[in-house]
């Protein structure tokens, strides 16, 4: 792996509050405000949160009404209620959603895209979308992907999430080495770069990769305004938050969103069941939109 000093480039991805001193009492979470939290998440998201998720959702905010001087959550749902809050609104659907993942996620998906499907793309134009990207680590696979097979042709990639500080975190691509344990050594060594001295310990995502990948908040309930169209789309491990009502909606707006004759890949954990769709399963989890 290259080994330029990143020292003067790579900075830590800041948390977007600063930090508090711990308060020795948590501020109680009553069912009746967790019911209010339940339904802006999915009103705004999609997400339906569970009962059992209710402690996780009272840890997450404690911090945040210390920040902002509120000792009850009631106070906090008036507080973003108020018409001149979106700020704060996204901000609250930044820390209710969960964002976990790592690079080379599901290795099947990305070893099917590279030897089943983009040989047909030599030669032509590719458009990715990677519609729940979280902080990068699937975009910028996807990328090595589309390198490792077609070279640095006409390829582009889009990346999404609803999470502002997400896209942020993502536009960095700066990441912990151990993030990218499952990558290739091949990869690891021709993709990214290895921060020494003050940044020993992470990875920066090589510039020209970097390049090809446009990232954007993106909410999954609405169509894209930009009315753009993919060859691929990956959405993994996100309609699991949804009810089904919802991953109809958000179906509605892939489907749209894909090419005839375009794929579609969901998690390993994840079908269609239960949705109209005109999608025909490839294999488990990789769907095709049929050409006619």
């Amino acid at each position: 792996m290259r080994k330029p000093d990143l020292s003067a480039k790579l900075h830590p991805v800041l948390p977007t509050t600063p930090d508090v001193a711990p308060l020795l009492d948590s501020v109680p979470l009553s069912e009746n405000d967790f019911e209010r939290f339940r339904r802006f998440i999915h009103d705004r998201a999609g997400i339906s949160l569970t009962p059992h998720k209710r402690q996780m959702v009272s840890s997450r905010l404690q911090r945040r009404l210390r920040q902002l001087g509120l000792h009850s959550f009631s106070a906090y749902l008036d507080y973003i209620a108020a018409p001149q809050q979106d700020q704060e609104r996204q901000h609250l659907i930044d820390l209710l959603t969960t964002n976990e993942t790592y690079f080379y996620r599901e290795p099947a998906h990305f070893e099917f895209l590279l030897h089943d499907i983009l040989p047909a793309y030599r030669g032509q134009s590719l458009r990715v979308w990677s519609a729940a990207c979280s902080s990068g680590e699937e975009v910028y696979t996807l990328a090595m992907v589309l390198a490792e097979g077609l070279g640095m042709s006409d390829w582009q990639i889009f990346g999404s999430d609803i999470s502002t500080r997400m896209i942020e975190a993502a536009r960095e691509g700066v990441y912990p080495l151990e993030r990218a344990k499952r990558l290739p050594a091949n990869w690891l060594n021709q993709y990214c770069l290895k921060g020494v001295r003050s940044q020993a310990g992470n990875l920066l995502i090589d510039p020209h990769l970097k390049a090809r990948v446009h990232l954007e908040q993106h909410n999954l309930k609405r169509p894209l305004h930009t009315g753009q169209k993919f060859d691929v789309i990956f959405l993994r491990n996100v309609m699991i938050y949804f009810d089904v009502p919802t991953k109809q909606v958000v179906m509605d707006h892939l489907q749209q969103a894909l090419y005839p004759g375009g794929y579609l890949f969901l998690s390993h954990v994840e079908s269609l069941h239960s949705l109209k769709t005109t999608l025909e399963m490839v294999r488990p989890s990789v769907f095709r939109k049929p050409l006619n």
